[in-house]
């Protein structure tokens, strides 16, 4: 039992060719593909890196302020500190006389 099969050579290899045009055309298109995602992956990193960029100035700008604000703080809380102690040393001093009364 035995078969034959009859084929013409030049056929075999047009469908190779065939397929071969078709796996090249397919190639193309990926790397068309992967060229265009890779430029708009590279597109949205630097946005995303101005955006972040953007966004520590505006925080730096933020802790500034308030290190002005605690400045400011400081030097009101230092004066109140300053006007209690003198008022309760001239209270004791009036208290134990040492300033006349008149």
């Amino acid at each position: 039992m035995a078969t034959t099969i009859e084929t013409d050579l030049k056929e075999v290899l047009g469908d190779i060719q065939k397929e071969l045009k078709e796996i090249r055309h397919d190639l193309s298109d990926l790397k068309l593909n992967q060229s265009r995602m890779e430029e708009k992956l590279s597109g949205q990193i630097n946005l995303l890196e101005e955006k972040m960029s953007g966004q520590i100035n505006v925080l730096d700008e933020k802790v500034t302020g308030f290190g002005k604000r605690l400045e400011n703080q400081e030097f009101t809380n230092r004066g109140i500190l300053i006007a209690l102690i003198l008022s309760l040393i001239a209270g004791a001093a009036k208290l134990f006389g040492l300033i006349p009364t008149t």
